[in-house]
């Protein structure tokens, strides 16, 4: 998902993301970074959008994100963080509250919510699979499995209709 170019082979792309996946990836980076770093989210959005998105790093060509979708992300994260993370802590089972969770699965986590509440153009399917996806970008363990079952689990609770198989097949 990283959309990094083949070093053997530099036409040739590992996993093409499309663009909003890479705006996805760049999104979970930079809260992270604001986590860990205390960064602003003025100077994160500044940096990767001037040096990162779609530039070159450390010999890695990184393909380009949709800049809107990612400034999107991050915003609406902060935003509603003061929600977001109350409803995550209520997937998560007792013995690993949020707090606990590594910052990089939080921000994971967070991105993930924030389009299953607030971007209902988005299939909450889509959403769930691209957050595995950036989740196993980062680790290799049970992490993207618990990606899984949370963002499921949220995505249950506010888009059942979206799962509601009767409706799928007519009956009401």
């Amino acid at each position: 998902m990283t959309g990094k170019a083949d070093p053997e082979n530099p036409a040739k792309t590992v996993r093409p993301a499309n663009k909003r996946g890479v705006a996805r990836l760049a999104a979970v980076q930079a809260l992270y970074q604001m986590d860990v770093g205390g960064a602003s989210l003025a100077s994160v959005v500044s940096e990767f959008t001037a040096f990162r998105l779609g530039k070159e790093i450390d010999g890695a060509q990184y393909r380009d994100a949709d800049e809107q979708w990612f400034k999107q992300i991050l915003a609406g994260v902060v935003e509603d963080q003061k929600f977001l993370d109350p409803f995550i802590h209520t997937a998560l089972t007792e013995d690993w509250p949020l707090k606990r969770i590594d910052s990089l699965l939080r921000a994971i986590l967070r991105s993930g919510s924030y389009e299953l509440l607030r971007r209902k153009d988005v299939p909450a399917k889509v959403i769930i699979s691209e957050y595995i996806d950036v989740a196993k970008a980062f680790f290799e363990d049970d992490e993207p499995g618990l990606v899984n079952g949370v963002l499921d689990r949220l995505a249950h609770e506010l888009r059942n209709a979206e799962f509601d198989t009767g409706k799928a097949d007519g009956a009401s």
